[in-house]
């Protein structure tokens, strides 16, 4: 694992990182660390053990009370947790629509000002691979997880018109360690380039709330960041380093499917779930 070494003096007296335990929260853990004096890691069920300067407290979205407590202090949040792949609408309710209200009434009453949000590309799934869109265009969902991810966002846009809460949501492509397939040449984000993308939504002086899109310097794209360059997040890594590996593995493409019409690729199937 590549820890980038600080290039800002800013540091965070306590950040809160949610879903420290799921697939990215375990990259961020000891990357965010370098950036705070304290780090407080949570996720549904307790894990550990705790790194130097880190505590975990377990806590469940869904729980008022819960998320009320384990904001009291923070300076900031990273939004990791919650439902990330297509699944039936109850667990996606719990954890992405009350969880994602819990926390930003936390945040109110805790006086956290700034909060990084995970949201997900497959907001915007329904648009298709020949067009470059940005994130001031309209939503369109792939399924109920991005159903309740625009809700997020949407929240997001709420808690800073009436409260001043800022949010930077960002709109994950497929952070991996190398991309999998011919679609994860355009959404492909570096576990390096997913941190420089984190830290640029927590520093940057003034955000509101910006929507952006997680995705590192491949030269296929669907998405224009010009909206979100007063982030200041600039990618570093790339997917065409994997390209000809890719190609090789997946030569043809089936155009009768949606998975290789869409932006969202196997999320616009009904009843599956998909990966990112």
């Amino acid at each position: 694992m590549t820890l980038i070494d600080p290039v800002s003096p800013l540091r965070f007296q306590r950040l809160l990182l949610t879903g420290a335990n799921g697939n990215l929260g375990r990259e961020l853990r000891p990357r965010l660390a370098r950036y705070c004096s304290r780090l407080r890691s949570s996720d549904r069920d307790a894990f550990g053990p705790a790194q130097p300067h880190e505590d975990i407290v377990p806590a469940d979205l869904e729980n008022g009370a819960a998320m009320a407590a384990l904001l009291e202090g923070v300076d900031a949040v990273v939004h990791m947790g919650g439902v990330s792949t297509e699944q039936p609408w109850e667990p996606i309710l719990a954890s992405n629509i009350v969880g994602a209200y819990n926390l930003y009434e936390a945040a109110r009453r805790q006086r956290a000002r700034r909060i990084v949000f995970a949201s997900s590309n497959h907001v915007t799934g329904f648009y298709t691979q020949r067009e470059v869109i940005r994130p001031t265009d309209p939503m369109r969902p792939d399924g109920l997880y991005g159903l309740s991810k625009a809700f997020g966002e949407n929240l997001a846009q709420l808690y800073f018109d009436r409260f001043g809460i800022e949010t930077v949501s960002l709109r994950i492509g497929s952070s991996y360690a190398e991309p999998k397939d011919r679609r994860m040449l355009a959404t492909w984000l570096s576990f390096d380039d997913l941190e420089r993308l984190v830290v640029s939504a927590l520093t940057a002086p003034v955000v509101g709330h910006t929507a952006i899109y997680g995705m590192s310097d491949n030269a296929a794209t669907w998405w224009d960041n010009t909206s979100a360059r007063h982030v200041g997040y600039r990618p570093q890594d790339s997917a065409d380093t994997f390209r000809a590996m890719v190609e090789a593995r997946q030569p043809q493409l089936d155009l009768d499917d949606p998975a290789n019409v869409h932006q969202g690729g196997t999320f616009v199937r009904t009843a599956q779930v998909a990966e990112r």
